[in-house]
């Protein structure tokens, strides 16, 4: 009986909250077994999914409430003024809620793996997490590096959430964050263009999502929801691709959005403020990088390496489009100002939900065509780009449009 072992681009093992589901590679034989084997993966799969999210919804949701409390105590909150249209002071920390869950689900269930891989505990451990234990353990370098860069943008957040601290120290630990991550810990994409190009490119599009999250997060429950849309959408794509890990951590990453997007929609009473959004942006740009786009093995189709650029299509033309429009103007293209792909949606007579919610449906219209590409052919893969570029170009006529604010 002809097989071959499919390993999802290396990765055989899954994070969840709670512990940890660890689900073995699939071995695919071309015989009656392989539906038994899809089926199994399936079903494990959407097991670990289900938990993944659930978990860290609820923790995010009562940190948030916890937060919250405290912000107003202490007074680290948003006060209205200049560019600003919320009109009371709002409390900030909500990345606290949403950095804290993802990180110790993450790294607590590698931990946990690895503690009892080098006790000789593994027999205690779940019948599929013992599979892979060796594995999983020796995973706990790459995991500690991804949790430390966030920690660090949390942190780095939380000063300039309370002091400003200007576009150059933000971009600097970016820059370092990033570039410590793809050349220190080799978490990088594009890894067929040679070794320079590809970290050039890795860092580069880490800085850049980064940024354009932080940039989305102007208006209540807007970063929180395009990232839950762009991160749900990543998932499926990697779990029709075979994979384990990057579906499980999407979805950790999913649910701690979900608990606090309760409390971030509008009108939202708590702010995710640079210490979410730049955690966010970054976990989704790792993602994104450690994801198997390409393998001929697995029957993954080249075009699959365009994922990421058509689930991101939304974050990606405001911060172009942002940019643009400050440079035009003469102004300094890092400096907050109200020239937010939403804020013009506004311009052009809707209300602040109906701005958010229609930047949702645009996101899900460009995310949903990427199931598509890992296993498209090239006349499929023309339509999906195709079709998310109509979107972009819907989205910017009507933004020229002729329109009034809401309310006038």
């Amino acid at each position: 009986m002809e097989c071959a072992q499919v390993t999802a681009g290396g990765e055989s093992s899954v994070l969840a909250w709670g512990g940890l589901v660890c689900l073995p590679a699939a071995t695919i034989c071309r015989s009656e077994l392989f539906a038994v084997v899809v089926s199994n993966y399936t079903s494990c799969m959407l097991w670990g999914v289900v938990i993944a999210i659930a978990g860290p919804c609820v923790v995010s949701a009562v940190l948030t409430v916890l937060v919250r409390g405290w912000a107003r105590r202490v007074g680290f909150v948003d006060a209205p003024g200049g560019h600003k249209k919320h009109e009371d002071p709002t409390p900030l920390g909500g990345g606290i809620a949403i950095v804290w869950p993802l990180c110790g689900a993450l790294l607590g269930g590698t931990f946990l793996v690895w503690l009892a891989n080098e006790q000789g505990w593994v027999d205690r451990l779940p019948a599929l997490v013992q599979t892979h234990a060796e594995g999983i353990a020796g995973r706990l370098p790459g995991v500690l590096a991804v949790v430390i860069g966030a920690i660090v943008l949390h942190v780095t957040g939380l000063i300039d959430d309370r002091q400003a601290l200007g576009a150059v120290p933000k971009f600097a630990v970016q820059f370092v964050v990033a570039g410590v991550l793809v050349w220190g810990f080799d978490i990088r994409a594009a890894e067929f263009l040679g070794d320079a190009l590809s970290i050039v490119l890795s860092v580069l599009w880490i800085v850049l999502i980064i940024n354009a999250f932080n940039f989305l997060d102007n208006m209540d429950g807007l970063s929180a929801g395009v990232a839950i849309i762009t991160g749900t959408i990543l998932a499926a794509a990697a779990m029709r691709s075979g994979q384990v890990f990057v579906p499980i951590a999407a979805a950790v990453l999913v649910g701690t959005l979900l608990g606090f997007l309760v409390f971030n929609f509008s009108p939202a009473s708590i702010f995710m403020g640079d210490a979410g959004s730049m955690v966010v942006g970054y976990f989704l740009a790792v993602l994104t990088v450690l994801t198997t786009y390409y393998d001929p093995e697995q029957a993954l189709s080249p075009y699959g390496v365009l994922v990421p650029v058509v689930v991101l299509a939304v974050p990606l033309y405001d911060v172009a489009s942002v940019v643009a429009v400050r440079v035009r103007a003469g102004a300094n293209p890092f400096r907050a100002d109200r020239c937010h792909f939403s804020h013009r949606l506004l311009r052009r007579g809707m209300s602040p939900r109906a701005a958010v919610l229609t930047i949702y449906l645009a996101t899900a219209a460009t995310s949903l065509a990427a199931l598509l590409l890992p296993r498209a052919d090239w006349p499929t893969a023309c339509m999906v780009v195709t079709q998310t570029l109509c979107v972009v170009l819907i989205i910017a006529v009507l933004e020229q449009t002729p329109g009034r604010p809401a309310g006038q």
